[in-house]
C-alpha cells in the first residue's frame, strides 16, 4: 500500500520550536512525529511514505536518508501551498504500489485501524473511505452523515450547536482509489470541501468509526497530549516509564516533583522542581526550585534556578 503524509504547513501553532526545524521530525518520546502518524499501519503493509512538504523539505532529506526506518520515505516538494487536493494530486507521480492509497494527515497520533478501514472500504466497493471520530461538540469541525450500512451519505461544515446532524468527523485517515487521485486537480483545492462531497453524492464514500484516541498534535497543548498518550499505550521502545512520565535515562533526579510529561536524552533537572504537564526535549538544563506547567522546553535550553513558567513554548537553546 502507498501511504501519503499531508505535512505541508509551516508549524505556524509549535513556533518558535518550528522556525528553521521542520514539524515532522520534533520528537514524540523515542520517534519523530512523522514516524507516530504513520504507526497506525501495519509494518507489512507499508514500504513507502510519501510526504506531501513544503517547507524544511531539505533538513527532511537529510534526515530520511540516514535513518533506519522499516519503510522508504519520498518527498513530493510543494512550491506553493496546493491545499490538500493540489498536494495529493502532486504525489501521484510517486505511488507506485496498487489498490487504494491510504492518506494521513501530518499531526495526528491515533488508533484508527488501518486494517479494519480496507476490510469496510472494500466491503463497501468505495471509491473513498474515511476514518471517523466521535466528538460531543462538532461546531468546530466538518462532520459526516452515515447510514445504517457504513457509507456516507452528506457533509456538514462547522455546524452551529444544536443544529448538527452527527457528532462524527473526519479523523483525518482515509483510503482513496487511485483513479480519483488521478482525476484531481493539480491547482489548489481542499479535497475534504471540494471532492469528498462529491464523492458522497454517487454513494461511493463509505465511513468507519473507530474508539481509543485520536489527538491533533499540531499545537502546543495537543502535542502534549499526544505525548501523554504514547506514555499511557506504551508507544515508545527506548526509555523507560514509571506509568505517568516518560524517561529516556534511568538516573533522572527524583528530588524534583515530575508528573505527566516527557524527559528527553541528557536532561538536567536541578533540586526542588515542580514538573507538570511538560515535555523536556535533549539537552535542556532546568534550574533548582523551577515551576513549569504545561511547557514544551526545546533542545539545549537553559531554565535558570526559581523561573515559574506556565503555557510556554520555549525555543530550542533559548536561556529563561
Amino acid at each position: 500500500m502507498d501511504v501519503v503524509v499531508l505535512a505541508g504547513g509551516f508549524g505556524t501553532r509549535l513556533r518558535p520550536w518550528t522556525e528553521g526545524r521542520a514539524k515532522p521530525l520534533l520528537p514524540i518520546l523515542d520517534k519523530t512525529l512523522l514516524e507516530r502518524v504513520v504507526e497506525c499501519v501495519p509494518v507489512d503493509m507499508v514500504d513507502r511514505v510519501i510526504i506531501a512538504a513544503g517547507y524544511s523539505v531539505e533538513e527532511m532529506h537529510n534526515f530520511f536518508s540516514s535513518s533506519d526506518l522499516p519503510f522508504e520515505v519520498i518527498i513530493s516538494v510543494e512550491d506553493e501551498p496546493l491545499g490538500t487536493g493540489g498536494a495529493i494530486s502532486k504525489t501521484f507521480e510517486y505511488l507506485t504500489g496498487d489498490g487504494p492509497v491510504l492518506i494521513l494527515n501530518g499531526d495526528l497520533v491515533s488508533s484508527v485501524d488501518v486494517n479494519d478501514l480496507l476490510t469496510h472500504h472494500r466491503k463497501m466497493n468505495a471509491l473513498a473511505t474515511l476514518s471517523l471520530w466521535h466528538v460531543e461538540d462538532p461546531s468546530r469541525f466538518g462532520v459526516c452523515g452515515l447510514d445504517d450500512s457504513g457509507m456516507i451519505t452528506k457533509f456538514q461544515e462547522k455546524p452551529e450547536i444544536g443544529t448538527e446532524f452527527s457528532n462524527l468527523i473526519n479523523a483525518g485517515c482515509y483510503l482513496i482509489e487511485r483513479e480519483v487521485i488521478a482525476s484531481l486537480s493539480s491547482e489548489r483545492h481542499s479535497i475534504e470541501r471540494d471532492v469528498f462531497p462529491e464523492i458522497a453524492k454517487t454513494g461511493k464514500m463509505a465511513g468507519l468509526e473507530f474508539k481509543g484516541y485520536f489527538v491533533d498534535a499540531g499545537t502546543p497543548s495537543s502535542f502534549i497530549e499526544a505525548t501523554q498518550v504514547c506514555i499511557s499505550n506504551k508507544r515508545f521502545a527506548d526509555g523507560w516509564s514509571d506509568g505517568e512520565n516518560w524517561f529516556f535515562n534511568r538516573n533522572i533526579n527524583t528530588l524534583s516533583q515530575i508528573s505527566g510529561s516527557s524527559i528527553s536524552r541528557e536532561v538536567s533537572i536541578g533540586n526542588g522542581c515542580k514538573i507538570i504537564d511538560c515535555v523536556i526535549l535533549s539537552g535542556a538544563i532546568i534550574g533548582d526550585d523551577c515551576k513549569l506547567t504545561r511547557c514544551l522546553i526545546g533542545e539545549s535550553s537553559r531554565i535558570n534556578d526559581n523561573s515559574d513558567i506556565s503555557d510556554k513554548v520555549v525555543g530550542h537553546g533559548e536561556i529563561i
